[in-house]
């Protein structure tokens, strides 16, 4: 009983290092993307597809999240806010840090590998995307469009999953308004959440959109972001030719997205934590679920 305790405390400390939670935010469009992308088959390609495309997507978080606690362990040690964190605080060692990123980053490789010979070309390119945006902050105010650019990847990396070079130019299309509508919506809420770390970036010499526009700029910055970002999901919704449940979705996802630059402004900065999760997990949730019954009933919502 000792050694099953023992086990899930250490699992729950890697989970927590890499933030493993926050997994729900990119793979809810990797998923819809490859519904999507099966549509033939009623959104289904397979549980080897499925189980790859899983792999490979947790994988490259793993990879990705724990390169960035490894680049940004000095900084997190001066930030009261992040200096209880797992290297900082000296709960993980350097070293096994080190192994898991090696280690989660060949996962992907071999995934992707297996999956089929476009995405397994194109792994070393998207391990260099999403390991590269932890170093941005250090260069430039544009930081959170390199981290919109790398979780835009998993959608198009489950597509590519699924469908290979056998893709249209209608699908290329779909891919692109799709990334786009990630990269927006991550701009968005990313500007959001460094708010919290204004006054440490300032003071270090780290950059994001916040420090060189000013809270107030940087929050006009995000909205238009995730209007620009409506837009996007509602063309991607026309392309896809999806109908009433997409549209509820829709409704849903923009309330939310209301609600969290609401609270952005109105609340405290503990708010904004909470609306960074919990409103962003169910932007991501509602999409892949009408995306996934639009696909399974082939247009069946319809309002005669």
């Amino acid at each position: 009983m000792l050694d099953v305790i023992q086990m899930f405390t250490l699992i729950t400390k890697w989970a927590s290092f890499v933030k493993f939670s926050h997994t729900i935010f990119a793979l809810p469009f990797a998923l819809a993307a490859m519904a999507v992308a099966a549509r033939d088959r009623r959104g289904w390609p397979g549980w080897r597809t499925f189980g790859l495309i899983l792999a490979a997507m947790v994988c490259a978080r793993t990879c990705a999240m724990a390169f960035n606690r490894i680049v940004d362990r000095k900084f997190d040690a001066l930030n009261p806010r992040t200096a209880g964190r797992h290297l900082p605080a000296g709960q993980i060692s350097l070293f096994s840090a080190v192994t898991l990123c090696a280690l989660a980053g060949a996962g992907l490789v071999a995934a992707s590998f297996l999956l089929n010979p476009i995405c397994f070309c194109l792994s070393p390119v998207a391990l260099g995307v999403i390991c590269f945006y932890s170093l941005t902050k250090r260069f430039t105010d544009y930081t959170h469009f390199y981290l919109g650019l790398a979780l835009a990847l998993a959608p198009i990396g489950a597509w590519l999953a699924v469908k290979g070079i056998q893709v249209s130019i209608m699908e290329i299309l779909q891919m692109i308004v799709l990334a786009g509508v990630v990269v927006l919506w991550l701009v968005g809420f990313d500007i959001i959440y460094a708010l919290q770390d204004y006054e440490f970036d300032r003071q270090h010499g780290l950059h994001s959109l916040v420090v060189a526009w000013g809270p107030g700029n940087a929050l006009q910055a995000a909205f238009l972001a995730h209007l620009l970002m409506c837009g996007l999901l509602l063309l991607f919704g026309l392309l896809c030719r999806f109908r009433v449940a997409y549209l509820v979705g829709w409704m849903i996802i923009v309330g939310c997205l209301v609600l969290e630059h609401w609270i952005a402004r109105r609340r405290s900065l503990h708010w904004i934590n909470v609306a960074f999760f919990r409103l962003n997990a169910v932007v991501s949730v509602v999409f892949l679920a009408v995306t996934v019954a639009e696909v399974i009933f082939q247009g069946g919502f319809w309002v005669r």
